[in-house]
């Protein structure tokens, strides 16, 4: 995925309030502000749009009414607030960081992504891609998102003391990360295409992984990605029909481990703390580490997915810092 930047652009509206908010009636004689520029702290006393192939970047703004960011729109909030919801349309673009959102965050159907820092947010939603050429990409570090993540296409990572006060539920993204972070309710991910690693991190629901076919590996010494220590699993954990290998190493499981269906058959660590038991078929972890780097083919496939992550958040992060120079 190509890297993209929101860059300031010269004024081309009216003046509001000392920012370069251009302020049209819409069809209802209800305000709505266009931005397209940057702007600071002022308040915006109705709803925002960000025109289609426009950027708009606010610093310290409130937004009292909803925010849409049109088709190729691209929109860099910072020390914001928004009262109402954040849609953002195909190839579209939203970084909030230092933010809160009181409604949802919804990007559509090959909308290019959205980076949270720092942020709080209601219900997170990714739409399945369809017929769309670009796969879009869920980033979120250091961010309270008090409702669901609901995500069913492109990259997808929570990271950084990220929590989640409902349930993660991921269906057919290419992948679904959540490194040092908190999930309060159920954790699904089915259909990735590259699997899921979590890492470091807690769920208190019951956990599903189904039909992944890059792999789940939960805790280190998988092949997928790179972390330091396993996770809390508050419930009972299923990895079933699961291919490109799936490793549970350093975790305690207050529930039964499932892994059923698996080829090749899961690896089990013997440092885990299940308290339910495991059941399903196993594989001896040592041989399978062993047939694992015996196999370039599938070591060289693993390479590639853990550099695909490694640097999935380098790019956002890039974006981000870019979008405010």
């Amino acid at each position: 995925m190509p890297g993209r930047t929101v860059v300031k652009l010269a004024t081309v509206s009216a003046v509001v309030a000392a920012s370069v908010l251009a302020v049209a009636p819409s069809a209802h004689a209800d305000l709505v502000t266009h931005c397209i520029g940057t702007g600071g702290a002022v308040t915006v006393p109705n709803d925002l749009l960000v025109p289609a192939g426009k950027s708009c970047s606010l610093t310290g703004t409130t937004i009292t009414g909803n925010v849409t960011v049109a088709a190729g729109g691209n929109l860099v909030v910072t020390g914001g607030r928004i009262s109402g919801e954040v849609r953002v349309a195909a190839d579209g673009y939203l970084d909030a960081t230092d933010t809160s959102v009181d409604g949802q965050v919804v990007l559509a159907a090959g909308g290019y992504g959205v980076f949270l820092k720092a942020a709080q947010t209601g219900t997170v939603t990714v739409r399945p891609k369809g017929t769309a050429t670009i796969d879009s990409f869920l980033f979120v570090e250091e961010s309270t998102i008090v409702g669901h993540v609901n995500a069913s296409a492109g990259e997808v990572r929570l990271d950084s003391g990220t929590q989640v006060q409902r349930n993660l539920s991921s269906t057919g993204t290419y992948y679904t990360d959540v490194h040092d972070s908190f999930v309060d309710g159920t954790l699904s991910v089915l259909n990735s295409s590259t699997g899921s690693v979590v890492c470091g991190s807690a769920v208190r629901g019951r956990a599903t992984f189904a039909g992944n076919l890059g792999g789940v590996q939960l805790g280190p010494n998988g092949v997928l990605d790179s972390c330091a220590s396993g996770g809390y699993w508050g419930a009972d954990v299923s990895i079933t029909s699961t291919t490109g290998g799936v490793t549970v190493d350093d975790n305690i499981i207050n529930g039964q481990l499932t892994v059923t269906s698996n080829d090749p058959a899961a690896q089990v660590a013997e440092n885990n703390r299940i308290r339910g038991g495991v059941t399903g078929d196993q594989a001896d972890a040592t041989a399978n580490r062993a047939a694992r780097v015996a196999d370039p083919d599938r070591e060289e496939a693993g390479e590639q997915r853990a550099e695909v992550r490694r640097t999935s958040a380098e790019r956002a992060a890039s974006a981000a810092g870019a979008a405010r120079l």
